[in-house]
């Protein structure tokens, strides 16, 4: 490493990982052994520390040991570590569930379920879209990502390493082309972008999808995994009315963008619009195991139980991490920090843009984002090689972000960053392009490195 200390204690803990734990757990980036954190600083154990670009895959918008998460945490567990809700009642199920009721879009009775991962939310919602209708297909877009349990899993469509060796995946499911705004032609007016993408789902429900037959659709409105991209208004709008149209659910996963990350606490709320079912997890609790399906009252009443539970759902120490969630949120404003901040990392990169041609697109909503290397601007082939390149740099100088799609640079710090921290993370983000355009940087090995 250039910049940073030696990594021995962390060379060692890996190497001791890779003989006990199992490969299809961890998609592979850099040789870090993590020992600590504290808002959006990193520490490994060799003492690096790092600014966090990521927050643990958005799991961590408060920040990392936040001490009012802490201090709930350490309240609840001296009086009840767990007892499962799916038999008995404990009140942190009700407070969190009524919280999630109040909190999210739809002027209209609710009801929520809790689980232990956004993956189980996800086939939380294809058994309730299916339930409530009677039918069958839900449709889900190309690019998504909703999970690794064998339902999420089939509705996702963003890495062919989530099919090879498992299929058949669970039947029922359709694809459509996500509406990829970096896809728009030279001289397409966002109309005809958006008449196109539609004409693509129209052609599927006039060929092999029958609109009689399909339960739900489920959507990103801004699509983490797959590239960080934002549904068009029309689009959008054109979507919900159909399902309006023809009885359809109308899901919303907000685990990856949702509780502020976008510059909204819902992605869902920069289009107006209140899904019938909406899923969220991973900083809902703040990294600890806990997701909710949040639902019209008619829908969630469609199924008996022991149709969606879990032993260890609504684990009232998880409960009682997600209300001190929420209060940081709110006391710290930390979604309009989300917002400004958002818009000042959008114009330090537009800049970075203007200066490196490997930039091909910018695509940052709150502090969350994409930033897409490619080639060449006019092709737009992409370039995960320099993607690569870039992010070894950053993480030898301090600062770990990781890539999606191979060439897409992910931006996903905590809501709490400072702007100081920002700064000096941006600055050396573009540093590390100016030495990128210079051709100093090498990738340390052959290894492949992120998806």
């Amino acid at each position: 490493m250039e910049n940073l200390k030696h990594n021995e204690k962390s060379m060692k803990m890996v190497k001791k990982s890779d003989k006990v734990y199992a490969g299809a757990g961890q998609i592979r980036y850099f040789d870090i052994c993590l020992e600590s954190a504290k808002g959006a600083i990193l520490k490994d154990l060799d003492g690096n520390e790092y600014i966090d670009l990521l927050a643990t895959a958005s799991a961590m918008n408060v920040g990392h040991s936040h001490p009012k998460v802490l201090a709930a945490m350490e309240k609840q567990m001296k009086t009840l570590l767990h007892y499962t809700p799916a038999y008995f009642y404990n009140p942190k199920v009700e407070q969190l569930a009524q919280k999630l009721i109040d909190v999210t879009p739809g002027d209209f009775e609710k009801k929520v379920l809790f689980g232990n991962s956004g993956s189980d939310a996800n086939d939380g919602m294809m058994k309730f879209a299916r339930a409530y209708t009677g039918r069958k297909t839900i449709v889900s877009f190309v690019g998504a990502y909703h999970g690794s349990t064998y339902g999420s899993m089939t509705l996702s469509a963003v890495s062919l390493n989530m099919r090879r060796k498992m299929t058949p995946l669970v039947s029922g499911v359709e694809y459509i082309p996500f509406p990829n705004t970096y896809d728009r032609k030279e001289n397409e007016s966002e109309k005809e972008f958006v008449d196109r993408y539609w004409g693509y789902f129209e052609n599927a429900l006039n060929t092999y999808l029958p609109v009689d037959e399909i339960a739900g659709v489920i959507i990103e409105a801004i699509q983490g995994d797959g590239g960080f991209l934002k549904m068009p208004q029309e689009y959008m709008d054109r979507l919900y009315k159909f399902t309006r149209d023809n009885n359809i659910v109308f899901a919303v996963d907000e685990i990856n963008q949702g509780l502020g990350r976008s510059g909204k606490m819902w992605s869902i709320e920069h289009f107006g619009i209140a899904p019938d079912i909406l899923t969220t997890a991973k900083s809902l609790a703040s990294g600890m195991p806990l997701s909710a399906i949040v639902g019209r009252k008619e829908i969630m009443d469609s199924l008996e139980a022991p149709g969606h539970l879990f032993t260890t759902s609504g684990n009232p120490v998880c409960c009682a991490a997600a209300l001190a969630s929420f209060d940081v949120i709110e006391e710290e404003n930390l979604v309009e920090k989300s917002r400004k901040d958002g818009e000042y990392v959008r114009e330090r990169f537009e800049k970075m843009q203007e200066k490196y041609p490997v930039i091909g697109d910018v695509r940052i909503y709150g502090l969350n984002g994409g930033v897409e290397l490619v080639k060449d601007r006019k092709t737009k082939e992409p370039d995960s090689e320099s993607a690569s390149k870039l992010i070894t740099y950053l993480m030898q100088n301090g600062v770990l972000m990781i890539t999606v799609k191979g060439n897409v640079l992910r931006f996903q710090p905590p809501l709490v960053i400072t702007r100081d921290q920002l700064d000096k993370a941006l600055d050396t983000i573009e540093k590390g392009f100016s030495e990128l355009e210079k051709g100093n940087l090498e990738l340390a090995d052959d290894k492949k490195i992120g998806w």
